[in-house]
This record gives C-alpha cells, sequence and structure tokens, in this order.
C-alpha cells in the first residue's frame, strides 16, 4: 500500500468482526461489534512543536494497537478499509 501519513498520523488495518458467537450463533452484519483494535501498516513522521522540534512516534509498522471503538477516520485505498487516526487516539500497544 502506497500510503504515507503525516506528522503524528497513523495507519491501521481493523482487525475482522468475528462472524459467530462464542456459543456458535451466526451473527448478521448489524450485530457484528466494531473491532477496537488492528495492525499498524503505516506511519507519519512524527509530531512537531510549536518550537520546531520533531517528536518521533512510539508506535511502528507491525505494531498491535488497542484504540477507542469510534477512533479515527475510515477510508478505502485499493479495496482494503483502513483507519487513520493520530497517535493519540492509541490507548496502548499489545
Amino acid at each position: 500500500m502506497k500510503l504515507k501519513p503525516l506528522a503524528d498520523r497513523i495507519v491501521v488495518k481493523p482487525a475482522v468482526a468475528d462472524d459467530m458467537t462464542k456459543g456458535g450463533l451466526f451473527l448478521p452484519d448489524t450485530a457484528k461489534e466494531k473491532p477496537v483494535w488492528g495492525e499498524v501498516i503505516a506511519v507519519g513522521t512524527g509530531k512537531i512543536t510549536e518550537e520546531g522540534k520533531k517528536i518521533a512516534l512510539e508506535v511502528k509498522v507491525g505494531d498491535k494497537v488497542l484504540y477507542g471503538k469510534y477512533s479515527g477516520t475510515e477510508v478505502t485505498v485499493e479495496g482494503e478499509e483502513v483507519l487513520i487516526m493520530r497517535e493519540s487516539d492509541i490507548f496502548a500497544i499489545m
């Protein structure tokens, strides 16, 4: 994927939502929970402070991260759905 986020933004590929409950029932698309974790597939160069200093990002490509349920902006790039969000929207690296 040729997508390069700017500044402190990152691109995350969300995890696939489960099609089945733990009890074995199939879930329709309307009942599936939106995933809250995914894999980082691209990172920006870092945040620039008001003094002009660049702060490097803590996450890197390949990290599995936990983020808020409604964080980021969903976009489709080359037929693949991804989320673009700021590093501050990430809660933890798994």
